[in-house]
């Protein structure tokens, strides 16, 4: 009799636990199966990942400027009169947002040792930092970070996948 009683009182124990879980409520639910996702979160300055696409955004930088990068010969962090030309369009763009900062990546292709690529990517990047500050753009709100070849672009070893992975990318900061 004694073990009938243990087994009831710990169904009993379960039961009650299970009795305190708190439901979840219906306006943090998931949208339902094939409903709109863009419909159901969005005030048209989202996409439908849930990325900021409105004013000050990374998507308004590359839409209002052209391009959010520029890019880099082979073992060089010259900027040529199209990257000069982008850079101005994202300092024009900059003007506009005084309080958005950004953080200007450098990035090398696969070639070349890490330290050396690292090396690369930081003098690319303050390349086009020292541009846009020569615009006009506070240095103070503007850093740099190399990542050499650690995020490449395109992957391939050929000319046109090297030539996309030479580049300075302004990354907008929110």
């Amino acid at each position: 009799m004694n073990r009938t009683r243990a087994i009831g009182l710990l169904v009993a124990s379960a039961l009650a636990l299970s009795a305190c879980g708190q439901k979840r409520s219906a306006a943090v639910l998931p949208p339902a199966p094939g409903e709109d996702v863009q419909s159901v979160a969005n005030n048209g300055d989202y996409d439908a990942n849930g990325n900021y696409i409105g004013p000050g955004s990374q998507a308004d930088l590359r839409r209002s400027a052209g391009s959010d990068r520029v890019f880099f010969d082979l073992d060089s962090f010259g900027l040529d009169d199209a990257d000069r030309s982008t850079l101005q369009r994202q300092a024009s763009w900059l003007a506009q947002y005084p309080n958005i900062n950004v953080t200007i990546e450098g990035h090398c292709d696969e070639r070349g040792t890490r330290e050396y690529n690292l090396a690369l990517g930081e003098r690319r990047a303050n390349a086009a930092k020292n541009y846009l500050v020569s615009l006009g753009v506070s240095p103070a709100r503007i850093s740099v970070v190399s990542y050499g070849k650690e995020r490449p672009e395109a992957l391939g070893s050929d000319e046109q996948s090297w030539a996309q992975n030479r580049r300075a990318v302004t990354m907008v900061i929110r």
